[in-house]
């Protein structure tokens, strides 16, 4: 017995279901003489008969009958081998503090893309904290903040990122007067870092922005309205670190934690980006 043709099967189902080498010709948008040479190709490869042909219709012979429910399910099971690479692809949340990236964000996306392109990213940024707790809400996959407190001390460690006081290089502030900060609104760990760095030297400070994200805060930072603390490489071309002109205290650096809820392969090649991008 020759192997059967899956083209030549196909057709054979076509035909019993329709009982009509015409009708399954239509159907296909191929000739009644294409079907009939398949099928007979068929039958000789099976060294038996499958159809019973009479001018007014198409039955099934006795072996059709046998060969009928097995053809079935091979030809589902090849249909179902062609469509495994049409299988959904895999959407990963992955949440990260805009302190981290912020302006990088196309950047690190275009890594992420290229890490697996089979993945699709549904991507959050936002505040160490409101990703933190979108992750402790099984609303992310992965994480990735900055730890500014003792609440959680599990995550995994990938980096450390420090902190300098950013402003625009021609920003000029009069001795004793009060400092203007460019900052977020509580509550936010940043936040809250500034305010004890400042405390130490009873440093007097104003709000002179107030903005929810990096890229507003280095906004007003370029635009000479305050000054903003904020990770170097992130801060607007045009700005500089001032603790030193302006006497500043030195704000402390702060891990890099990663939190995921997976550990397979695929996901973990992922994370390997985003470790990879924080040490670039």
């Amino acid at each position: 017995m020759k192997n059967p043709d899956i083209e030549a099967i196909r057709a054979f189902l076509l035909v019993a279901d329709l009982k009509s080498f015409t009708r399954a010709a239509e159907v296909t948008g191929a000739t009644q003489a294409a079907i009939s040479l398949k099928i007979k190709r068929l039958e000789e490869s099976l060294g038996r008969p499958l159809l019973e042909r009479t001018p007014r219709r198409v039955t099934l012979s006795a072996h059709g009958s046998v060969f009928l429910p097995s053809a079935r399910r091979l030809l589902a099971s090849y249909d179902e081998t062609l469509r495994c690479f049409d299988s959904p692809r895999r959407t990963l949340r992955i949440g990260v503090s805009h302190h981290i990236l912020g302006a990088d964000l196309s950047h690190w996306l275009r890594r992420l893309a290229l890490a697996d392109p089979e993945v699709i990213v549904a991507f959050s940024l936002g505040t160490s904290r409101q990703m933190l707790e979108s992750y402790e809400e099984g609303a992310l996959d992965i994480a990735l903040i900055l730890r500014h407190d003792n609440r959680r001390q599990d995550g995994e460690v990938i980096g450390s990122e420090r902190f300098g006081w950013m402003a625009a290089e021609s920003f000029e502030l009069e001795e004793g007067a009060m400092l203007p900060l460019a900052i977020q609104p509580a509550p936010c760990g940043m936040r809250s870092m500034v305010e004890t760095a400042l405390q130490t030297q009873s440093r007097r400070w104003s709000e002179a922005f107030v903005g929810s994200g990096i890229l507003a805060i280095g906004a007003a930072v370029s635009a000479g309205i305050g000054i903003g603390a904020m990770v170097e490489r992130m801060a607007p071309a045009g700005c500089l670190d001032v603790r030193e002109r302006f006497g500043l205290p030195e704000l402390p650096p702060r891990d890099v934690v990663l939190y995921s809820a997976h550990r397979d392969a695929q996901t973990r090649a992922l994370i390997d980006t985003l470790s990879q991008a924080i040490a670039a």
